[in-house]
């Protein structure tokens, strides 16, 4: 058996096809007026806005990776630097590197 196309589905087809034609013919040849100099007659300087805007977006992914990698990092090496003078003392009398009189003697010093 032999299927058999209806008669209204080519004319269907021809009317769709035919539509976007139609609206073609109908639109302005520059649609937006940018012609061949496109941004040459102004409008340049907000140009500008887009590579301050990346630069400062890199700074800050740059500035919280660093953050990032500090905090991940737990303490740092400055933190034994920033000891007080007292707990120093305490250390090295307690390790035994000066004696009881030396200590009472350093120890009057720093809180004089």
């Amino acid at each position: 058996m032999k299927a058999s196309i209806p008669i209204a589905a080519p004319v269907v087809a021809a009317a769709v096809l035919a539509v976007p034609g139609a609206w073609a013919a109908d639109a302005p040849a520059e649609p937006y007026g940018c012609g061949p100099y496109m941004m040459w007659g102004g409008g340049w300087y907000g140009m500008i806005f887009g590579p301050l805007l990346m630069i400062l977006v890199l700074a800050a992914v740059i500035a919280a990776a660093a953050l990032l990698v500090r905090w991940l990092g737990g303490p740092s090496q400055a933190t034994a630097v920033g000891r007080m003078p007292i707990e120093i003392l305490k250390e090295r009398f307690a390790r035994g590197e000066i004696d009881k009189d030396e200590f009472e003697e350093r120890r009057r010093l720093l809180a004089g």
